[in-house]
């Protein structure tokens, strides 16, 4: 199978563009291939082959039915981010990082439920009845919430992988990503340490050019997961959520959606009756 990209696509992009000597990270030695100028030049050839196993690593989750949460909220990358994730309708965090995002799922989901709320007050007459101040108040509301959460709002359970910008400024995600035994994937530059994440493709992460053209191919290969899973869909109707053994890689740690769901996977319930017996 062929790479899905090629060194000079990537030159071309900028990615092999690292940071400054002094701020680099050691842990990311092995993918430095020179130092030019006092700036650290990063081997593309490990790049290639990096990007070649995250991609097909979110195409089995994508393949698999799970969500993938993209998280970028540096400046330069928020923008490309929402705007190449919208075509394969995953959810997305380019604003700040609301702490608790996974860990707290309970309480975010709350508050998408808030904003349901307000959409259905405005539909059903119910801002009619109310005082103009009081309906300045929900709009208010409502377009923070939005901001905030609105590129989640279709996210009902917690998501099977993430996809992360810069990992340095993104720590809190990360964090709370481990926490759960949820896979990390990420663009990680020469000041940041990749062991902190499970997939990571060495490459410039401040250039606009380099994160468009890496968060590009790893959306195509959403593309690609997804319409394998229509196809088996098409080919194999009777076969159910899940059947897939794609997902089976990254369906361990910890990662069902929500309580209500493990306890009819057997989750809890199973365990307290393994306890019984013992």
């Amino acid at each position: 199978m062929s790479s899905r990209t090629t060194f000079n696509e990537l030159l071309e992009s900028g990615a092999h563009f690292g940071h400054l000597k002094s701020k680099w990270n050691p842990a990311m030695a092995p993918y430095i291939y020179a130092e030019k100028n006092g700036i650290h030049i990063i081997d593309l050839n490990k790049s290639i082959a990096k990007i070649d196993e995250a991609a097909n690593g979110l195409k089995q989750i994508a393949r698999s039915g799970r969500k993938i949460l993209f998280v970028a909220t540096k400046k330069q990358a928020k923008d490309i981010v929402s705007e190449k994730v919208k075509t394969v309708n995953m959810p997305y965090v380019t604003e700040r990082w609301p702490g608790g995002m996974l860990t707290n799922f309970a309480t975010i989901r709350k508050s998408v439920r808030r904003m349901t709320q307000i959409d259905k007050m405005f539909n059903d007459g119910t801002f009619s009845n109310i005082s103009k101040r009081e309906r300045l108040q929900f709009s208010r509301e409502r377009a923070k919430l939005e901001t905030q959460f609105g590129s989640v709002a279709d996210l009902t359970r917690l998501p099977a992988a993430l996809f992360i910008v810069d990992i340095t400024k993104e720590h809190i995600a990360i964090a709370e990503a481990k926490r759960l035994n949820i896979p990390t994937f990420a663009i990680v530059d020469t000041n940041s340490n990749p062991n902190e994440v499970d997939f990571a493709i060495p490459a410039n992460d401040d250039a606009s050019t380099s994160i468009a053209y890496i968060v590009e191919l790893m959306v195509n290969a959403v593309k690609e997961g997804l319409s394998e899973r229509k196809m088996d869909k098409e080919n194999n109707p009777e076969e159910g959520e899940g059947k897939d053994g794609a997902s089976d890689e990254f369906n361990e740690g910890g990662l069902e959606g929500s309580e209500e769901e493990s306890e009819e996977k057997g989750g809890p319930k199973k365990r307290r009756r393994v306890a019984a017996k013992k």
